[in-house]
């Protein structure tokens, strides 16, 4: 039987407050539209929305530091 990975909120990268590029755009440039809240690798983390160009992405973020951001995507 063939197993399937689930999708599941995964760290993708640290930014820096005001200028990190996600989706290729600085994702501080965009309103961010809460979701939730998720709990990841022990750590809780809050999921948003944004709109890109019409377009609804979803990501995680929790404010690692002092203007210091760790970022998370839902994938494989």
């Amino acid at each position: 039987m063939k197993m399937w990975k689930e999708k599941t909120w995964q760290y993708e990268m640290t930014g820096i407050d005001g200028n990190t590029i996600l989706f290729g755009v600085n994702i501080f440039d965009y309103q961010w539209s809460f979701i939730k809240k998720e709990i990841v690798e022990n750590k809780t983390i809050d999921i948003y929305s944004v709109k890109i160009d019409d377009l609804e992405y979803f990501f995680g973020a929790l404010e690692a530091s002092n203007c210091v951001w760790d970022f998370y995507l839902f994938k494989y």
